[in-house]
């Protein structure tokens, strides 16, 4: 690999790692996550800084994304042509049920938040927009999983599933039986496996094959059960294919 190359792939790496940091990080802390050279991680933050990638902190010494980060994610929403009838799903679907609305994209292994529409009486202040998550413990990832073969679950996850609560599935065989469920049910359902106290029932956006997008309702973990989420699953699913045809007719692909 050119040492042009390598500086590219490394500036990226980077960008991902404060991206997906919930604190600033500093150039140790970089370094024992990234593993390179210290002169290196020095010279390229302070390339990405001046570039207002990356900002630092108060005292100079711990670093996070900067405004310009902000600017590219930006631009990819807003020409993905999907997303513009996402959002009318995405209102329609809150209206309707009254929760938490959500409308992602698989990234590999991972999922991403494209567009979100809180619950009316959500005290939520952080958008999910996007925010990045592990692909098997969020309906929304199972209910995109579901349409892979397994070999083609197997080599997407890794060696360890990751955990965030108690309730999220780490065996492999039991993420596997969870899918056969999805494709049964036709929706994928998570109670408190990504967060607490919440519990999301997901179905795939069909438009692309496999289907990369899929849309949730986050609600209340002890509302989802009986009749109330018979309703929110119905609801979903018969909204969700409404917008996997209008995509289809419209040729988005």
């Amino acid at each position: 690999m050119s040492e042009a190359v390598k500086s590219a792939e490394r500036t990226v790496r980077i960008l991902e790692v404060l991206a997906g940091s919930p604190t600033r990080l500093t150039i140790s802390q970089l370094q024992e996550r990234m593993g390179y050279p210290r002169s290196s991680l020095h010279a390229l933050v302070r390339t990405l800084r001046e570039l207002k990638w990356v900002e630092a902190d108060e005292t100079g010494t711990a670093f996070g994304v900067g405004p310009h980060a902000l600017l590219s994610g930006t631009a990819y929403l807003d020409r993905d042509p999907a997303l513009r009838y996402a959002l009318e799903c995405l209102e329609d679907l809150r209206a309707e049920i009254g929760y938490t609305m959500h409308y992602a994209r698989r990234d590999d292994a991972h999922i991403i938040y494209l567009a979100s529409r809180e619950s009316r009486d959500s005290v939520r202040l952080i958008s999910r927009v996007g925010r990045r998550l592990p692909v098997h413990l969020t309906a929304l990832g199972q209910a995109l999983l579901a349409g892979l073969t397994r070999d083609e679950v197997e080599t997407m996850l890794s060696a360890d599933l990751e955990s965030y609560t108690p309730h999220t599935i780490t065996s492999r065989d039991a993420l596997m039986a969870e899918l056969d469920e999805v494709r049964t049910r036709g929706w994928a359902f998570e109670r408190e496996q990504g967060t607490t106290g919440v519990a999301c029932v997901a179905t795939a956006v069909d438009y692309r094959i496999p289907a990369t997008d899929a849309i949730s309702c986050s609600m209340p973990a002890h509302l989802a059960e009986g009749e109330e989420l018979d309703r929110v699953a119905k609801a979903v699913v018969t909204h969700t294919q409404r917008l996997a045809a209008t995509l289809r007719r419209e040729g988005i692909r």
